[in-house]
């Protein structure tokens, strides 16, 4: 341990005291165990020496959630900023009013399990990952040196994740034209045919659309990414009677853009009135995900379609066809004599 630093118990807790600029600084380190309190002592003054270099006061959570959206305004996309802002207002619970350089495993664990007690163990990982990109964020900043704690993910177990079987794909779009307004329509064939997200489906344009090579690229995507994606002759035909120059591809009768989550009532209904299971925005890119791998395009190629940067993001996408395995199942039985 550093000679800057000293350690004392109290009962069976170590507390830890340092000057710096001949200001005193003496706190608990929360730990019985010796080697874990040199470790919050050393990390406690690190900070503490970041803070007098820089001038800086350490934020509280609360506060820092507040300075990622400000410095993010103009860079991040309004879905991950939606989230933080969720966050940092409703799901920090005791964590809230804590300066970042006290924040301690034990203190996060503590949040996690309060969240644990509303919200299923998949939210709660979401929960520690922002809590975890905000700590990031503030060592780029020089609040802190390093994150002040290590919490391990759940373990939760994967759920079976609705896709649209692709025999009942055109009674859904039959469904879903009788239930949607004409910008949704489209946004909706866009995002099944092309793996668009919604927000992309939502922002797309006509110049980003090559008639003649039948492709789009995204001019706007949430990577940031700009690579060409096939338009399939179906959906270019839908498409054509309905091309203009320029502006946006779905918008409102004033030309303006639609909000977040603008296709998810329609597409409910749809596939409620169709009998099809959960279909989200988002699980029509899944779908196109899965149908491409399940008619023979290699993962890197849908990796590059849907524009991930990990091909590890690309295969959660991918859902089994569980139709594969019966068929197998059912030559087994026949070449065994067992039907």
């Amino acid at each position: 341990m550093r000679k800057d630093v000293s350690l004392f118990r109290v009962g069976k807790v170590w507390h830890y005291r340092f000057s710096i600029d001949k200001k005193r600084t003496q706190r608990s380190t929360r730990e019985s165990a010796h080697a874990r309190a040199i470790v919050v002592a050393e990390r406690a003054y690190r900070a503490a020496s970041l803070q007098s270099r820089c001038g800086r006061v350490v934020p509280t959570l609360r506060e820092l959630a507040g300075l990622w959206l400000a410095a993010t305004e103009l860079t991040a996309s309004a879905s991950h900023r939606a989230g933080i802002e969720t966050f940092g207002r409703l799901h920090l619970g005791v964590l809230a009013e804590v300066r970042i350089d006290q924040l301690t495993t034990e203190l996060v664990e503590s949040a996690r399990n309060e969240h644990l007690q509303t919200h299923a163990p998949s939210s709660a990982n979401h929960w520690s990952r922002k809590v975890r990109l905000l700590c990031r964020w503030a060592m780029h900043r020089g609040f802190i040196v390093e994150i002040p704690f290590k919490v391990r993910m759940l373990k939760v177990q994967r759920k079976p994740r609705a896709t649209l079987p692709i025999d009942l794909s055109r009674q859904w779009l039959e469904a879903l034209d009788g239930v949607a307004s004409e910008p949704v329509r489209i946004a909706v064939r866009l995002m099944f045919g092309m793996g668009l997200r919604e927000s992309e489906a939502g922002s797309a344009r006509w110049e980003w659309l090559d008639a003649v090579r039948q492709t789009y690229t995204p001019g706007q995507t949430k990577g940031r990414e700009a690579d060409p994606v096939p338009v399939p002759g179906w959906l270019m035909d839908y498409l054509r009677p309905l091309r203009k120059p320029a502006g946006l591809i779905v918008s409102h009768a004033d030309g303006g853009p639609f909000a977040r989550g603008f296709t998810r009532v329609a597409i409910k209904a749809a596939s409620a009135r169709t009998g099809i299971g959960n279909i989200t925005p988002h699980r029509l890119r899944g779908t196109f995900a899965t149908l491409l791998s399940e008619h023979g395009a290699p993962v890197q190629t849908i990796q590059r379609v849907l524009r991930h940067k990990d091909v590890r993001t690309t295969l959660g996408y991918l859902e089994s066809d569980l139709s594969h395995a019966a068929h197998a199942q059912a030559r087994i039985a026949e070449q065994g004599g067992l039907q």
